[in-house]
Parts: C-alpha cells; sequence; structure tokens
C-alpha cells in the first residue's frame, strides 16, 4: 500500500478514526493489526520474516537484561547479541544479498577457467527488510551495552518495528525511544495536528508534484543506449532533484502520520542540498541512517581514535557498507566509495581549504559559500550518477558524455528540471536563510495566505502530479 495510493488515503482516515476512540492499551493493539494489514497488502508472506526476527530479537533481549540484572560477565550476554546480529543480518543477506554474491562468484570463476553452474533463487525481496533490521538491530545491541532496558511485552516491541508510517522506508527510528511511546499513554496536541498536516501535504508536493513529474524524464534518458551530454547532465540534476524529493516526501508524511497519532519521528532530512562539504551533507541527509552507522559500524569499529590511517579505513569501511546497504549491485558499492572518498579528502584538505575560504566580511562569506555550495552541489550530483546507473558500463559512458555538456542540447529536458528544481530550491532557500523547516508557518503568513497555499498544493498534486510511482527507497 503505497501512501500516494487511493488505497492509503481511505486507509488512513479509518485508522485515525478508530485510534483515536480507544484507550492506550486497545490503540496499541489495534496499531498492531493496521500495521500488519498495511505490510501484508503488498504480500503477506513478508511477514514471516519479520516476525521471525522480532521474536528472536525479543527473547534475546529478555536474556540479556536477565543476566546484566544478575550481574553475569559481558562474555554471557555476548552469544545472545551475537545470535540476533546473525539472524537479521542472516534474513538480509538471504533475500537481497545472496544472488548478487553468487552471480558474481560464477563470474569470478568463469574468468578463472572454473565452470560451475550458477546458483540462484527465484525469492521477492521483502519491501523495508533493510529498514526494519537496522531499527531491530539497534534494540538488541543497546540492550546488550546496558544503555537500554529490555521491554517485558512482546507486542510493544512488535509495534515499535512494525508500526506502518516508519516500517518500509524510515526513518530508522531507534527502537528504545519509540518504545518509550509505545508503551506511554498519548495525547495528540493541537499543534501536533498541525505541524503534522503540514508534513504530509508538504511531503505529498515534493512526492507526487516534483519527484513523480521528474520520474519519467529521468527514466528516459537512463533507458537510452548512449544519451548526449546535455540529456546525460539534465538527468542527473533531475534526479538530484527526484531522489531529494521523493525520499524526504516520504518521510514527511511519515512523521506527519505519526503526529496525527501523538507520536514523534527523527527529522531524516535538513536541506541536504545546502551542505558545502561531505561532512556537512551526512549531517543533512538521511540522518537516520547516518547516526545509525557512526553508532553502530564507525565507533565500534575505532572511529578517529586510533590515529588518522584507521579513520580514513573506518570512514571508507563505513560508507562502503552503506552503499552495499541501499542495494546488491556494483553501482552502489561505488557509490559509497565514492562517498567514502570524499569524506576523507575533506578530513585531509579541511584545515588548508578553511584557510582559503576564510573571509572578514560579509561579502567574502557570502561570496566564499556560494563557491563551496556550488562545488559540493555538483559533486553530490555526480553521486546521484553513480546511483541512478544500472551498470559499471552506463557509469563510464555517461561520465564520458558530461566532457561534452552542451552537446544534444534539448530544452524539452532544461525547461522541467529549471522549473521544479527551481521551485523546490527557491523554497528551501527561505527555509535555510530564516532556519525555519515550516515556511508556512511563520508569524507573517496570515492564516487566509496558508489556507491558499495549502489549496494550491491539493489541486498541483490531484491535477498536475505526474504518474503515481513506487517510492524509490521501498527497493532497500
Amino acid at each position: 500500500m503505497l501512501f500516494n495510493s487511493f488505497e492509503f488515503l481511505v486507509f488512513l482516515p479509518f485508522v485515525l478514526l478508530v485510534y483515536h476512540n480507544l484507550n492506550h492499551g486497545w490503540q496499541n493493539r489495534f496499531l498492531v493489526a493496521a500495521s500488519c494489514f498495511f505490510y501484508g497488502s503488498w504480500d503477506w508472506r513478508f511477514l514471516f520474516p519479520l516476525l521471525t526476527s522480532t521474536t528472536i530479537d525479543y527473547w534475546c533481549a529478555k536474556k540479556m537484561e536477565a543476566q546484566l540484572a544478575a550481574g553475569a560477565p559481558q562474555a554471557e550476554r555476548k552469544r545472545y547479541v551475537v545470535l540476533s546480529v546473525v539472524t537479521n543480518l542472516g534474513l538480509l543477506g538471504f533475500f537481497k544479498y545472496f544472488n548478487f554474491f553468487s552471480e558474481n562468484l560464477y563470474e569470478l570463476l568463469a574468468s578463472l577457467g572454473v565452470h560451475v553452474n550458477a546458483w540462484t533463487l527465484d525469492v521477492i525481496l521483502p519491501v523495508g527488510i533493510s529498514f526494519y533490521t537496522f531499527q531491530a538491530l539497534s534494540y538488541t545491541i543497546d540492550v546488550y551495552r546496558g544503555e537500554a532496558h529490555a521491554t517485558n511485552s512482546f507486542w510493544d516491541f512488535f509495534l515499535a518495528v512494525l508500526y506502518f508510517p516508519h516500517l518500509v522506508a524510515g526513518p530508522i527510528q531507534r527502537a528504545q525511544n519509540l518504545l518509550a511511546q509505545v508503551t506511554s499513554p498519548r495525547h495528540t496536541t493541537r499543534q501536533q495536528v498541525f505541524d503534522g498536516l503540514h508534513l504530509i501535504f508538504w511531503g505529498y508536493f515534493k512526492k507526487v508534484f516534483i519527484a513523480d513529474n521528474l520520474g519519467p524524464l529521468v527514466d528516459q534518458v537512463f533507458q537510452s543506449p548512449s544519451p548526449d551530454g546535455f540529456q546525460t547532465a539534465m538527468a542527473v540534476y533531475g534526479f538530484c532533484f527526484q531522489i531529494y524529493c521523493d525520499f524526504s516526501g516520504y518521510t514527511d508524511i511519515a512523521r506527519g502520520v505519526a503526529k496525527l497519532m501523538g507520536f514523534e519521528f527523527m527529522l531524516n532530512f535538513n536541506l541536504p542540498y545546502f551542505a558545502t562539504n561531505a561532512q556537512e551533507f551526512w549531517t543533512r541527509w538521511h540522518i537516520s541512517l547516518s547516526t545509525w552507522l557512526r553508532d553502530y559500524l564507525y565507533i565500534p569499529l575505532g572511529g578517529n581514535r586510533n590515529g588518522v590511517g584507521q579513520t580514513y579505513r573506518n570512514l571508507m569501511l563505513t560508507m562502503v557498507i552503506g552503499g552495499l546497504w541501499h542495494g546488491a549491485a556494483w553501482n552502489f558499492i561505488l557509490w559509497g566509495f565514492y562517498h567514502g572518498t570524499l569524506l576523507v579528502t575533506h578530513r585531509y584538505f579541511r584545515a588548508p581549504l578553511d584557510r582559503i575560504f576564510s573571509a572578514s566580511t560579509p561579502w567574502g562569506r557570502a561570496v566564499s559559500f556560494s563557491i563551496r555550495l556550488f562545488v559540493f552541489f555538483h559533486l553530490t550530483c555526480y553521486g546521484w550518477l553513480l546511483f541512478r546507473a544500472t551498470s559499471l558500463e552506463q557509469v563510464l559512458g555517461m561520465t564520458a558524455s558530461l566532457f561534452r555538456p552542451w552537446q544534444g542540447y534539448d530544452e524539452n529536458l532544461l525547461l522541467p528540471v529549471l522549473f521544479f528544481g527551481g521551485l523546490l530550491m527557491a523554497i528551501e532557500t527561505v527555509l535555510y536563510a530564516t532556519d525555519r523547516m515550516d515556511f508556512l508557518d511563520f508569524r507573517w503568513v496570515p492564516a487566509e495566505a496558508r489556507v491558499v497555499c495549502y489549496s494550491v498544493i491539493v489541486y498541483l498534486c490531484l491535477f498536475r502530479g505526474g504518474e503515481a510511482q513506487s517510492f524509490i527507497y521501498f527497493q532497500f
């Protein structure tokens, strides 16, 4: 069931109507049922790996909690966290990566003259498995570290993982943070309703009006066998805005729906295209994933505690694994390696670059900021080419075409990218300049103007939106 489907627009009001007429205990039971229905609407079989992993995680956390209370040594708890990690990553690897590694092993052996039959599995990837796997892992790892307490209710834990707004594409909630909201009575405030509705409207605007209108243009170029330089450039710019509006639009809708039920999700996007370097970008883009990788991968690897060389290694490993998390394909690994290289390069040259771009006057700081913003925006855009490409051959061909950027000039590609991208960035420039994420909640915007703006958003989504497409991150 897609957020941008008619079925969801019927499902959500029904859920809200029933939910707000129940007490806390029955609210939780009802949300478990509603979330099972929501997730099972894709394929009811998807519920089995989810139920398997959450059952094992719940049991492991309870065992670790009991051992921690009894003062047992860490080694005793370790086997349970290992079981949780192996189960979750085993299910993820089986569904998502088995065919990728099997096919690459077959090609490697064939190149060495060893001929074996390629063994692949005809299995469907459960929607959102990467998201709920990381969320469940954060719970058992935190309990193992003694940073969180295990819950006594399996159904509360199951709801924290299964809760439908964030289930299939995040934000990746730390289970313990969401558990506290599950176990405590929730009272939806008037402000939460206003904020939630704004997020839902804004999310649909970004997804339906911007991302879905840009999608066919991007697909057309990436499906072309040998696009010209101008076509490639427009497709890369278009995908830059498409993936941001698609993913952040989903996140906004998810956060908005959660607010209508009294839940609070973490901010997942904070104007990422205003980042001026790689480190800042990952504090603004997919924040729930970048902080998860930092806390559960980069820091355990050693972080920046063991010298420059180890720090660079840890950054590269973290980003390559983050790239692989996105999908079982070499272009995602290459994308992770590319961003790891940007992070290492920024860290290495940070001091001299800061000296070069330092300025003492407001005009000088504005020029410095604009140059850094322009350069890093285009570095980010090239990364999206790696992300969107379907093969390494396509990466090489489209990269070569970018050295002839005006070849194949096409106004029919230029105008949509300028319009949709320019509209988005104009609004976000206001958000950045005012340091306010809700551009319709300024004191100087009268209520009548807000009503007009929301009416325009509804009109654009209903009558000028693109053909409905699945959210890009559902495949991860």
